[in-house]
């Protein structure tokens, strides 16, 4: 079989990708050299894609509760629940809650039958949690919905700012192209941001902002830079009185200040990027357009090397928005007003429209919560981990008359609330559209056929549709049908003046769609031409900044919320690449070291850490790179792969949103700290899952060939109910607490092996956990935690992509590599994507400290 051309699964980066299938559920995996988003390039959740096809755990059957069903069967329970519910409580009693996975055509669908036939607003999209406020912003000051630039004006800028994220690790792809315009052109950096990331620590200039203090920053920055009010009057719409407003207070040191200020007014080209440190904010519609509006008034925008650019964090988050995704648009980027209504509702020949807007993703659970809602459709997202106030939208969903749930998984901790789950195609399985942050619409093609009775959720949706009586409204034979459609009704966008536009592609045969290649909506600077404002021209918003976060009672930190490099959300996917555990194995509290030390906490020690909605249990974690004060936990972990004590961020998270655009403040609440003292502390290796509830902690994380779980407890238990059944070795140390079993099968293979201690030191993990599967020859070697007869030692692993660890790493800085790129030319590290290349340069750095130091 030949290669084939899809796109990335993950980020919004939407890198295209080359498959190339070698078996019957296997592929490998390299970057699409022709594709305009990465040429190439791939981060090392890409370059592992391979490794998360597997059919382990799927959904491959329609279950109504426990039961296994046909399809129609399913079908026919969900459109007679939805119908009902319609008839008894109305239109507003029904809600789907859709995601950034989802293809467009998916996300098309759904949203016409939604709005369009079942008559409520009531769709809203796990994108409500990452990139809303960027939306809300940009239809504030362009009256559309849309991304002024592209990925190339990165490759002209002469200054780039990046503020709320950790490119280096969140889009390293993005990242490879700044480092590279930065060596060939000089390119300046500044991360404004409130922790020194991997990202901060190779910028020019780090400005380590106050939590949602971006408003203030960006206000009194543009204060300082010498614009021509009457030329901006003439190009914007300025609101009375904003050149008179007095600056807020940014808060920095006045010559850090400076310098940024001298930066900003000495740059011929600017793009600055933001992402989910300036979203996820209640203040982040604001901060959107306090960057806007200094582009706006500098004229850093419409033009090559300049632009306000919001870059989002799902592979379809942008797909979503074109087609109506969000609660708050009709479809097409078209809104409420009387003629849009009536010209969608003549398009979708429909005389059940929605009237209005929908409820956002909070408000809906909330909902949910209180029986407003009582059917809900939650297609390829996991608000039950995701959601903030989480545990609250666990009580919402097991409150609800009918939960019907589509994902490729089995076991969720949605699904496990679910009346009805359906089975839907993964990535390697769909076939469709999907459009990144700079517009690029893409193909994603199956490399695979679908696995048991798994459907396509535009399929699905459609199934339901028909079963409900809509049938000539849904009678698509085939996704590039879906596409037509949408692409046809992007002529009603684009006749009420918005720039989105694809009839090009309205009747393009099916294969026409699936020879498809990238192509971008809107050109490359699409507002040069004028904004999508009644006038034409963008707008300049006046804000306020909010007051600066005080503590609060018995709440003295600031909690902080983010994503590790080689995972993704809640960890569906990538959980099961070994390659991609390897960076972090456990869910890990960031803390400085000063504050560590005030609250007797020490590296390694875990930590309850409580907020007003709740408290989850973390690993500390030492960092300089955390302002004191301020805390940071990452988001993936869930039921499946964690205690329920353990790594819940979603619990802590508050659900106060930003009251335009309704997005949740996941970056910045008020939270305690408590160090945990446990009785023992372990790690089990194990060819198959295990259920630990004995354990107060725990969390698993992918090897080769099985699991390896950390654990700790509370109290003294039977150890060896942990492990699986078969022939018992062990050896204990009574003195240090210390048991150590390890667990056969009749052909002397191991199946487990478990190490605990009270107070003593624990063995590597990666030698133990590379005998899972093998024959045990020597089971006190296996007990030792080490070979008699030591191999290479390896150690921490640094670069996933092409699997380098530090030892080797040392080995090319002690032969003479100094630099990061003599590295790479070496032993390949930090050649792939790039995101290692940080901890690279730290290692050299730290090299060189111990050079002078050895000299002095």
């Amino acid at each position: 079989m030949g290669s084939i051309n899809t796109t990335c699964a993950y980020c919004g980066v939407g890198c295209g990708v080359t498959a190339q299938v070698t078996g019957a559920r296997s592929v490998e995996i390299s970057g699409d050299a022709s594709h305009p988003a990465n040429k190439g390039a791939l981060c090392s959740k890409g370059t592992h894609l391979g490794e998360t096809v597997g059919l382990q755990d799927r959904l491959l059957h329609p279950m109504i509760g426990e039961s296994r069903v046909t399809w129609d069967r399913a079908i026919n329970e969900v459109a007679q629940a939805m119908g009902e519910c319609i008839e008894t409580h109305g239109p507003d009693s029904v809600a789907f809650y859709v995601s950034g996975q989802l293809l467009t055509e998916d996300y098309y669908v759904a949203n016409k039958l939604m709005k369009g036939f079942v008559g409520s607003g009531n769709i809203d999209t796990n994108s409500r949690l990452c990139m809303a406020s960027a939306v809300a912003a940009h239809n504030r000051a362009f009256g559309e919905d849309i991304v002024p630039c592209t990925y190339e004006d990165l490759d002209h800028a002469d200054l780039i700012l990046l503020v709320g994220s950790n490119t280096a690790w969140c889009h390293p792809v993005i990242w490879q192209r700044i480092e590279r315009a930065r060596e060939q052109s000089g390119t300046k950096l500044v991360v404004i941001d409130p922790r020194r990331t991997e990202t901060a620590e190779r910028a020019d200039l780090h400005i380590p902002v106050a939590p949602d203090g971006d408003v203030a920053l960006f206000d009194a920055l543009l204060a300082t830079q010498d614009v021509d009010q009457a030329a901006v009057s003439r190009t914007c719409e300025v609101p009375d009185g904003f050149w008179e407003r007095p600056s807020a207070d940014h808060g920095l040191e006045p010559a850090l200040f400076a310098q940024l200020a001298g930066l900003v007014a000495g740059a011929e080209r600017m793009v600055t990027l933001f992402s989910q440190g300036a979203n996820q904010s209640r203040s982040g519609t604001d901060k959107g357009n306090a960057i806007i509006n200094l582009h706006l008034a500098t004229g850093h925008i419409n033009r090559r090397g300049a632009g306000p650019f919001s870059i989002t964090g799902q592979p379809n988050a942008m797909g979503g928005r074109e087609v109506g995704g969000l609660a708050n648009t009709l479809a097409c980027h078209l809104g409420f007003a009387d003629d849009e209504r009536a010209v969608v509702a003549d398009f979708w020949g429909t005389d059940r429209l929605t009237k209005g807007p929908g409820l956002k993703a909070v408000d809906l659970f909330e909902a949910v919560h209180s029986g407003a809602i009582k059917f809900v459709w939650v297609m390829a997202t996991n608000p039950a981990v995701s959601m903030p106030n989480a545990a609250r939208v666990r009580e919402a969903l097991a409150r609800c008359e009918t939960v019907v749930v589509s994902d490729v998984l089995e076991d969720t901790d949605t699904g496990r609330l679910a009346r009805v789950r359906l089975p839907a195609l993964a990535w390697g399985e769909k076939d469709g559209t999907v459009t990144n942050s700079d517009r690029i619409v893409s193909r994603q093609r199956a490399l695979f056929s679908g696995p048991g009775e798994a459907r396509a959720d535009w399929r699905i949706v459609c199934d339901v549709a028909r079963a409900m009586g809509h049938t000539e409204a849904f009678d698509f034979p085939t996704n590039a049908s879906v596409f037509r459609e949408y692409a046809s009704m992007t002529r009603l966008a684009a006749e009420s003046g918005k720039k989105l536009d694809l009839t090009d592609w309205a009747q393009a045969s099916d294969a026409a769609y699936e020879a498809m290649e990238p192509f971008r909506w809107g050109g490359d600077h699409p507002l040069a031409s004028g904004a999508s404002t009644p006038s034409g021209k963008p707008r300049l918003v006046a804000l306020s900044a909010p007051p600066p976060a005080t503590a609060q009672s018995g709440f003295p930190f600031r909690l902080n919320t983010g994503r590790y490099r080689d995972q993704w959300h809640t960890m569906t996917r990538t959980g099961y690449s070994p390659r991609l555990a390897h960076h972090r194995r456990e869910p890990l509290l960031e803390i400085h070291p000063d504050d560590a030390r005030a609250h007797g906490v020490f590296d390694g020690d875990l930590c309850e850490v409580s907020t007003q909605q709740g408290a989850s249990v973390f690993r500390a974690s030492l960092s300089e790179g955390q302002q004191r004060g301020a805390l940071f936990v990452p988001m993936h972990w869930t039921d499946i792969t964690a205690s329920s004590a353990a790594g819940r961020t979603g619990k802590l998270a508050s659900s106060d949103t930003d009251p335009v655009s309704g997005q949740p403040g996941f970056k910045d609440a008020p939270a305690r700290l408590r160090r945990v003292e446990t009785a023992w502390r372990g790690f089990l290796v194990s060819r198959s899952p295990l259920k630990l509830d004995a354990c107060d902690y725990w969390v698993r994380s992918r090897v080769e060939g099985g699991w390896l779980y950390e654990l700790a407890g509370l109290a003294a238990i039977d150890f060896v109910s942990l492990l699986p059944e078969g022939e018992r070795s062990e050896v204990a140390y009574p003195s240090k607490g210390m048991q150590r079993y390890a667990m056969c099968n009749q052909r002397g293979e191991l199946e487990a092996a478990l190490f605990v201690t009270r107070k003593g030191d624990l063995p590597a993990r990666d030698w133990v956990a590379g005998q899972l599967g093998a024959r045990v020859e020597d089971p006190i070697e296996l007990l030792a935690g080490r070979p008699r007869v030591a191999g290479p030692e390896r150690g921490a692993l640094v670069c996933v992509c092409h699997d380098i660890d530090a030892l080797e790493i040392g080995r090319v800085i002690t032969a003479g590599a100094g630099s990061v790129a003599a590295i790479g030319s070496a032993c390949r590290a930090g050649t792939n994507c790039g995101s290692c290349r940080p901890e690279l340069a730290r290692m050299l750095e730290e090299w060189d400290d111990e050079i002078k130091e050895a000299a002095e």
